[in-house]
């Protein structure tokens, strides 16, 4: 459950050469104009053509009390659902980074280099299509199912740049489903040098609800069609038991290992004044950082435009603004423009409302020489009843350009953040290093 980047896109080079017998450089033949495949930007409007949501606030308000008129489309058990194939749900989609420079503002940063939080909200849109695609019925003329993102599993980089002039496709289709739940997976490729190159590979899971999004709601069986497909298909079995399993061993449900407990312990004597030799006397060692002063906040109102079809905040927009306040403290932390290397399981335990308070608390809790790992919160804040409710949880590892300072915990909770954010470095890190080796 990580996002494993060789580098990040936060490092991708300033210049490219894209040509290869087109046009223009950076266009992909199949790119051309009047291409009737389908366009990044198109991937909402058709999306709000399957649920019946409107563009305009006010109606779209009342197309989703509408929705609640279609409940009795659901299903009643899975087993009357057909069964689809992976093809059935395969979907391509372009983003013409290097015929469309009007485009192409949208994702640079002031460094001419790719915002891979704007690739993230991409992937999140392309992931509920896919997933509408698999439980599609050429019967009804709006889809009753609410299917919104519950975990983005894996996002593994394949190339080392993601360039900011250069056509990009998406592609992918469902590989697992459960009674309520599917597993999509994408590949993002750029147009380089005359082909397509690999950039990543992601893995999302969606669930399904009602119209109203309140309980779940089945969706269509896969029959996977010929070995490839099954492989596949285990996978997406395997991955689910991987995901309870991480969970059951949560240092929110279970105690440290006594492994763990001997590394707080160290952390523990290495604060200790020599001099007074008290429990509550604390020295900061040299070259190291205190965790309480290693944080960085951030608030967003939550306006109707970053919804999504279903009158909650786009998915994808919080994964975003979690990047870069995380991107902003590694920053400020170690110094310089640190590189995105990993980001672990992104779930999703609470839609946001529009118009909720939503704050953003990120933490380095975890360095080891150039890597700093940190965590953003996610929560929302009801000005009205006082009360904080947590919507996300993200893990990011960034490489510095120097050794960073020791992050050291001073606090049990403290020192338990140490502990998680030391077990996510090591398994999107030391793990698959180690695989390779």
């Amino acid at each position: 459950m990580r996002l494993l980047l060789l580098r990040s896109a936060a490092a991708v080079t300033t210049r490219s050469f894209c040509s290869g017998g087109v046009a223009k450089p950076g266009r992909a033949p199949d790119m051309v104009e009047g291409d009737p495949l389908l366009h990044v930007s198109n991937v909402r409007n058709r999306l709000r053509e399957i649920v019946g949501a409107s563009t305009n606030w006010s109606d779209h308000q009342q197309a989703m009390a509408e929705r609640v008129s279609l409940s009795s489309m659901l299903a009643k058990s899975q087993s009357d659902l057909p069964p689809k194939t992976m093809k059935d749900s395969y979907l391509e989609v372009h983003l013409p980074l290097g015929s469309e420079p009007q485009l192409r503002e949208k994702y640079l940063t002031f460094h001419n280099t790719v915002r891979f939080g704007r690739i993230l909200e991409d992937l999140d849109s392309l992931a509920v299509l896919i997933s509408y695609s698999h439980t599609y019925n050429r019967a009804l003329k709006r889809s009753p199912l609410s299917i919104v993102t519950a975990l983005v599993d894996k996002i593994d980089m394949r190339h080392h740049t993601i360039y900011p002039d250069c056509d990009i496709k998406f592609t992918g289709h469902v590989t697992w489903v459960g009674k309520t739940s599917i597993e999509a997976k994408m590949h993002m490729s750029q147009f380089h040098n005359g082909a397509y190159s690999p950039v990543l590979d992601a893995t999302f899971v969606m669930v399904a609800r009602d119209p109203e999004n309140k309980r779940a709601a089945f969706v269509n069986p896969l029959k996977p069609e010929g070995p490839e497909e099954q492989k596949l298909f285990q996978e997406g079995e395997a991955n689910k038991i991987r995901r309870v399993d991480l969970s059951t061993a949560s240092l929110l449900k279970a105690a440290p290992t006594d492994e763990e407990r001997k590394v707080v312990h160290g952390l523990f004597l290495d604060t200790l004044d020599n001099k007074t030799v008290s429990f509550r006397s604390r020295v900061l060692p040299p070259n190291s950082v205190w965790m309480e002063d290693a944080k960085l906040k951030g608030l967003e109102i939550c306006h109707p435009q970053e919804r999504n079809i279903f009158n909650r905040i786009f998915g994808g927009f919080l994964m975003r603004k979690a990047y870069e306040l995380g991107w902003a403290n590694a920053c400020s932390y170690g110094g310089g423009r640190p590189i995105l290397v990993a980001v672990d399981d992104i779930m999703f335990q609470k839609p946001v409302e529009i118009g909720s308070l939503l704050l953003l608390s990120s933490q380095v809790c975890y360095t080891q020489g150039r890597h700093i790992q940190v965590r953003v919160h996610s929560e929302v804040f009801d000005p009205l009843t006082r009360q904080h409710n947590t919507t996300n949880v993200f893990h990011f590892t960034f490489l510095s350009d120097s050794d960073a300072p020791n992050i050291i915990p001073m606090t049990y909770g403290e020192s338990m953040l140490y502990l998680d954010g030391k077990r996510h470095f090591h398994q999107t890190v030391e793990q698959p290093a180690a695989a390779k080796n």
